[in-house]
């Protein structure tokens, strides 16, 4: 039986992400959102009150968390701001490669560079392969004591930002998923050129945009485990952790939806009481807190098997799908409770509405996340 009740120590890190939020976050949250400003400066605090890239080692210069730990400070920050959420775990994303599968030369080297505040971009996602990484047409070609690599990415949270990049590029094509390599490139490496900032719907201070790598040369020690072929299987493990992660943050939203919804509905007065006295108000404010709280468990759910070695493929997509597909129910309802006000920019459930939907698409949709789901339960009967 896991006990998901949380530790003193955890309980001193929720309250700590939380206060940060209140005083740093949710003030600016809605002028990052008109502007699109990037929150760097946000960024660099949360990274110096250390709630962020929490799980790196300590023998790399990180704070040694747990996957639990890491959940608990996701679900605040995007309690926050959604937005601000995604722009503070893209750093992670493509330090997970380097973290499973990496040698310990690179894990020194990135994941001590990001331990000191510089932030990283995950290279996947092609303007023609998404969920369908088969499909990508990014190559890495053997040349002398480097790779040379050509292709474009495309909807690459953090791009713009990045100090590096991890690139999942094919070094043998015909091989299909298992001809697959994972690259570290410095940002700054010659041939790299970054797309415009993508016009978002939501998440707008979430830096996402193309990067196109033409004739970029990557010395071979830039190899991800140094061993060609085995980039898939480690993409594939880093989903296994980001997914929880993605759903940590969906929870957050969420929440934070719902407060704002149970605030408005008990101010506001209908037929001589607050609506969160009407039947009608009541019920769709109680099942927004029941799919909150079985989201926050399936995903603590997730991040302890992962904390116990175990193999979390099915748990990570359970708590991704149904955290992700109930953000976007809880969202909407917010803006239902508030009703005219709530389709205002004035009142941030709007915002939070538009920042839900990109959980139902990024780190694999929710159908993917069914797909996978299904697959894994197959041979259990």
């Amino acid at each position: 039986m896991v006990d998901f009740r949380l530790s003193e120590e955890q309980i001193m890190i929720r309250d700590m992400a939380r206060e940060f939020c209140d005083e740093e976050v949710s003030p600016n949250a809605e002028e990052w959102d008109k502007s699109g400003t990037y929150p760097l400066d946000a960024i660099s605090k949360a990274h110096e009150l250390g709630l962020l890239n929490v799980t790196i080692p300590e023998k790399y210069g990180g704070a040694g968390m747990s996957t639990v730990d890491e959940m608990i400070i996701c679900e605040e920050l995007s309690r926050g701001d959604p937005g601000f959420g995604t722009a503070s775990y893209h750093t992670m994303l493509a330090s997970l490669p380097i973290l499973t599968g990496g040698t310990e030369e690179q894990k020194s080297e990135y994941l001590g560079r990001v331990a000191s505040g510089k932030l990283a971009a995950y290279c996947v996602t092609e303007p023609d392969a998404g969920s369908d990484v088969q499909s990508l047409k990014t190559e890495a070609v053997r040349d002398g004591d480097d790779y040379v690599i050509n292709g474009s990415k495309a909807w690459i949270s953090g791009a713009g930002y990045a100090d590096w990049f991890f690139v999942l590029a094919y070094t043998d094509k015909e091989a299909g998923y298992g001809g697959l390599s994972g690259f570290i490139v410095d940002a700054d490496t010659p041939g790299i050129e970054l797309g415009k900032k993508e016009e978002n719907m939501g998440q707008r201070c979430s830096d996402t945009r193309g990067v196109n790598f033409t004739n970029v040369r990557v010395p071979a020690s830039n190899l991800v485990g140094g061993v060609e072929n085995g980039g898939w299987m480690n993409a594939m493990r880093a989903f296994d952790h980001s997914r929880p992660a993605v759903a940590a943050a969906a929870v957050g939203n969420a929440r934070g939806a719902m407060e704002e919804a149970w605030t408005y509905a008990k101010e506001r007065k209908t037929f001589g009481k607050p609506i969160s006295k009407h039947q009608s108000i009541s019920f769709i404010l109680a099942d927004m807190a029941t799919k909150i709280e079985a989201a926050r468990l399936l995903t603590l759910s997730a991040a302890n098997a992962l904390d116990s070695g175990e193999k979390a493929t099915l748990k990570s997509a359970h708590a991704k799908r149904f955290a992700a597909d109930i953000c976007m129910e809880v969202t909407t309802d917010a803006v239902q409770v508030l009703g005219g006000y709530g389709y205002s920019e004035e009142y941030p459930v709007a915002r939070r509405m538009r920042g839900a939907k990109i959980y139902q698409i990024f780190e694999g949709t929710s159908q993917i996340q069914r797909m996978i789901i299904s697959r894994e339960l197959e041979s259990s009967f």
